[in-house]
């Protein structure tokens, strides 16, 4: 069983980007932090998908802005076997973590 970090990226931006899929013959119980690092606002969207690219309906935020230096957390996230959590961020300054458990 995985525990801590599950997965770490600084996403190209405008770019779909999987920062974590959960394993095969496994779940997830995991929250995700989006820092902006940079000087200016980042528009995010984050998304517990099927595939790298979400359909509408799995977006769990959307559009959402993050100001310079401030943070986007999102916790109590469960996903099944296959689940990709996918960023998509309006800069490339966005530093994503994922950490939790697998079970």
């Amino acid at each position: 069983m995985t525990t801590g970090v599950l997965g770490q990226s600084n996403p190209t931006a405008s770019t779909n980007t999987t920062v974590y899929t959960v394993p095969s013959s496994v779940s997830a119980t995991f929250n995700v932090s989006i820092v902006n690092t940079g000087t200016s606002i980042a528009v995010v969207n984050l998304s517990v998908s099927a595939t790298g690219t979400p359909a509408a309906s799995e977006y769990i935020e959307y559009g959402t802005v993050i100001p310079a230096g401030s943070v986007l957390e999102r916790g109590g996230l469960v996903a099944q076997t296959s689940k990709n959590v996918v960023v998509n961020c309006s800069t490339a300054s966005c530093a994503v973590s994922v950490y939790g458990f697998e079970q």
